[in-house]
């Protein structure tokens, strides 16, 4: 494979040891590149086209973009070492913790690590119809709420959302919904009170501009309780001011909750040098790519969660530390990471992967919960 390379010969970068070449700091990339990423049309798609087109511009990078419907369509072809890459959703954590969908014989627990991730300046949250006079999450006692059958996402989502109110599923009445869209036209029909959505979709709007109305409650940045909820059903939300999206804007901030989208994993064992080139690549080439996509604006440095619920890669640390943005702590919390994982691992190996496919679940589930609590760590789900 030949390789683009900029500031060093590639005779002394093949002669050089991986080390040497981390630490020369030397950009080298292939010439081709593939990544998953959602279908056609979505942002994730948009803005991993808009990296591909500055990389080609500055590296000579032809970067293939696979879009895929759902979370097992992106990961299958990572999963089969024919695709190094993935610009995913939430699905890199539940992949790495082997639940849901990948709480099944031919998945389980995956070594994912991180590149780098998008944070910007929408929220991600439940959205409840403003005639159903909803001011907080504790509100929602007894008002109908969407579940939607197989959105994994949304419905932890969610649950998140009503453990800042100090409520479950119990406290609530749950409408099934075939899927997101249809939960939200639920909203409009008045079949439901809330709903998990961002704050950028546009079923929103369709609600915002219907005589029921919009309100999004807020997740207190201040409010200890709500976060502990939220930290106990889903880790993988952050603290964010959103500005953008339905009903929101910088005169109209919401004090909510979001996590990180679109989220650029690999797995433990790609090459690091190529993750430590495309890490610097995303960084060093930001202003083009956000300035031909503005929804990648969430690329920039100064976005990065650097202590989140997966392990980053090698290749990308060893950047991170290169620029002073990599520290003890975030490395302590990498190696943290870096433990479930392996306990996960030991926990999956000792399954019976020939059990019948809902048994298998159930053990599993009841296995990696005992594994996790045996070294001190939360379960998060059973």
């Amino acid at each position: 494979m030949r390789y683009a390379l900029a500031s060093i010969a590639l005779g002394a970068l093949l002669a050089a040891p991986a080390a040497d070449v981390l630490a020369a700091g030397d950009v080298m990339l292939p010439d081709n590149m593939a990544w998953t990423a959602y279908n056609t049309g979505t942002t994730g798609y948009n803005q991993s086209v808009a990296i591909g087109k500055a990389l080609k511009d500055k590296y000579g990078v032809t970067l293939r973009v696979v879009p895929g419907k759902n979370d097992i369509s992106r990961l299958t072809p990572i999963k089969a070492g024919k695709i190094d890459y993935s610009a995913n959703g939430i699905a890199t954590f539940f992949a790495s913790e082997g639940v849901f969908q990948f709480a099944d014989a031919n998945w389980g627990p995956m070594p994912i690590r991180l590149v780098m991730s998008a944070s910007g300046s929408s929220n991600l949250g439940v959205a409840t119809a403003k005639d159903a006079e909803v001011k907080s999450f504790a509100d929602l006692r007894g008002k109908r709420v969407a579940w939607v059958r197989g959105g994994d996402a949304l419905n932890v989502g969610v649950e998140a959302m009503l453990a800042c109110g100090g409520l479950t599923w119990d406290d609530v009445e749950k409408v099934e919904f075939s899927g997101y869209g249809a939960s939200w036209e639920g909203m409009v029909n008045d079949q439901v009170d809330a709903a998990f959505a961002s704050t950028m979709s546009g079923p929103t709007k369709k609600l915002e501009a219907s005589p029921r109305g919009i309100f999004w409650p807020a997740t207190g940045h201040a409010d200890q309780g709500c976060w502990d909820g939220i930290a106990k059903t889903a880790p993988y939300f952050v603290r964010n001011i959103g500005t953008r999206g339905t009903g929101l804007s910088e005169e109209n901030p919401h004090e909510g909750a979001r996590y990180p989208y679109p989220i650029l994993m690999t797995l433990e064992g790609q090459d690091e040098a190529e993750v430590y080139s495309l890490t610097r690549a995303l960084v060093e080439e930001f202003d083009n790519y956000s300035a031909a996509e503005p929804a990648a604006a969430g690329w920039a440095l100064d976005k990065q969660i650097l202590q989140w619920v997966v392990p980053y890669h090698p290749g990308a640390i060893a950047y991170f530390t290169e620029i002073g943005k990599w520290d003890a702590a975030a490395q302590a919390h990498n190696d943290g990471l870096l433990e479930r994982q392996q306990v996960l691992a030991a926990a999956w190996s000792g399954m019976d992967k020939g059990l019948e496919q809902e048994a298998f679940k159930s053990n599993w589930m009841e296995v990696r919960a005992a594994a996790l609590e045996k070294a001190g760590l939360n379960p998060i789900w059973r």
